[in-house]
């Protein structure tokens, strides 16, 4: 075997690199305009899945000698469309959202840890404690409620700013006590 062939095999794959790069990179900007900000905007587990995907079909297109430039795009065409196709079905049919989406979980209400909540999704206090801090909270007294979204990021309500229903969270958020 030829370590050196591990560094450098010639010239010819480094031009297919070279060609298919710039080609692949700038097709995957335009298809991703056509599907739509949320192709990038932050990202629930269906979103990041079909990103990841995404990767590895670049990297394949750009890099393996099997797979050709035009193949890693179509294959990144097919993705991205049946994401656009089932978003827009869920979009119309909200009752198959919960398949592709999970729900969002109230993790503090009125100035209290709902712990089991916090358990069921994997979380700390601390992580709790952080995404209060980042909306200007220092304890958790001060949180009328703080809802893990299905994006994973946090939804931060001040206890000083309104007193949010039971009712009307439970609407929208899974895991809100009972007040009886």
């Amino acid at each position: 075997m030829d370590i050196s062939a591990i560094y450098y095999d010639g010239w010819k794959d480094l031009v297919r690199i070279a060609l298919a790069a710039p080609v692949i990179y700038i097709t995957i900007i335009a298809f991703i305009r056509l599907a739509g900000k949320r192709s990038t905007s932050q990202m629930n587990n269906f979103d990041w899945v079909v990103t990841v995907a995404l990767g590895s079909i670049a990297g394949a297109g750009i890099t393996s000698n099997s797979v050709t430039a035009f193949e890693a795009l179509f294959a990144i065409l097919i993705l991205l469309g049946i994401q656009w196709a089932l978003t827009f079905i869920i979009a119309r049919m909200g009752g198959l959202e919960g398949l592709v989406k999970s729900s969002p979980r109230l993790l503090v209400y009125r100035g209290e840890y709902l712990e089991k909540n916090i358990r069921d999704e994997r979380l700390t206090k601390s992580e709790v404690l952080a995404a209060l801090r980042e909306n200007g909270l220092t304890h958790v007294e001060a949180a009328e409620a703080v809802v893990l979204e299905t994006d994973a990021s946090f939804s931060v309500i001040a206890r000083e700013n309104a007193s949010v229903s039971p009712e009307h969270l439970a609407r929208s958020v899974r895991g809100v006590p009972d007040q009886s």
